[in-house]
């Protein structure tokens, strides 16, 4: 066993666990730390690892929501269970618009939008897309303090102190139009998954999409959250099955060696997704994403400015 491959593989989970679930692109922080950390891999091997190494990801969050998830709780009475179905329904459904248009286009993504430059404008608009978003909310819950005789909060980084009737942040999720995942409709849920579309795009991030999606469509911060953990799950297995069979397919046999890098990257992946889904959902609670924006346009800045040099 080479342990330097293996230290190498449990920095690549480490990176995978964190940028899955925060809306920074885990796919092009993946790329780019490919500039600086190269295994000594097949390429067909590092193509699968990029995208099978999510099911480490992904089982952290069967793990934290495995009650919710659950139809068959003994714990949940039929109303319970009956949510569930519903909610599953409603994550299957919303999955289908990435599946319809980014299977088919899955080969040509990963030979012509790769680049750092391509990763890097993604990574940049979007960051714009989130600032933007949670401005005009931030502006609205200005106009409901004033309705409700509170002083709107001055607008620098301090400004997220508790304010009285409620802060701009949390008085921004309560105009939400739906409050909680029982109350996300189909409309919706459909209106999230194309969003989900737009993350085939290498830098884009898929929770990005849909929380911008969700954000854009009128759902509360932690219930737009929610729902992008549970559309991981289709779309990340799904994705992942895809890779790997077309792996085998296509006669590769991963060695020992190889077979040990892909099993550390998933074990690290897994625990490190295990705390940062739980930050990023307390984190939301009293927050608003406007630093991930602020995170990926200086990143997107950082990556171009280092590419062109280089």
């Amino acid at each position: 066993m080479d342990i330097i491959e293996l230290v190498k593989a449990a920095v690549f989970g480490l990176v995978e666990g964190i940028t899955e679930w925060l809306p920074i692109s885990s796919t092009g922080h993946m790329l780019l730390l490919n500039q600086f950390l190269t295994m000594n891999v097949s390429e067909d091997f590092w193509n699968m690892f990029l995208v099978v190494i999510q099911l480490g990801a992904i089982l952290a969050v069967c793990v934290i929501f495995f009650r919710r998830l659950n139809p068959f709780s003994p714990s949940k009475d039929k109303a319970e269970k009956r949510d569930t179905w519903l909610l599953w329904a409603k994550t299957v459904i919303a999955c289908l618009p990435a599946a319809v248009i980014g299977i088919p286009l899955d080969d040509w993504m990963e030979a012509n939008l790769g680049s750092p430059f391509v990763i890097a404008a993604a990574l940049i608009v979007y960051g714009v897309a989130f600032i933007v978003i949670e401005t005009v909310r931030e502006r609205r819950a200005d106009r409901a303090l004033a309705e409700k005789g509170a002083r709107p909060a001055a607008r620098h980084f301090s400004a997220d102190v508790a304010l009285e009737p409620a802060s701009r942040s949390e008085l921004a999720d309560e105009d939400a139009r739906v409050q909680s995942l029982e109350e996300l409709d189909w409309k919706t849920a459909i209106g999230i998954g194309l969003f989900q579309v737009l993350s085939i795009v290498p830098g884009t991030s898929r929770s990005g999409s849909t929380i911008i999606g969700g954000l854009i469509l009128g759902c509360k911060r932690t219930v737009v959250a929610e729902f992008t953990f549970f559309l991981a799950i289709p779309v990340m297995v799904g994705a992942s099955g895809l890779r790997l069979a077309k792996y085998l397919l296509a006669g590769n046999v991963p060695t020992t060696m190889e077979a040990a890098v892909l099993g550390v990257g998933c074990l690290v992946a897994f625990l490190v997704s295990l705390g940062v889904i739980r930050f990023l959902m307390d984190f939301v609670r009293r927050h608003d994403f406007k630093p991930f924006g602020w995170y990926r346009i200086a990143l997107g800045v950082a990556v171009i400015a280092w590419f062109a040099l280089h």
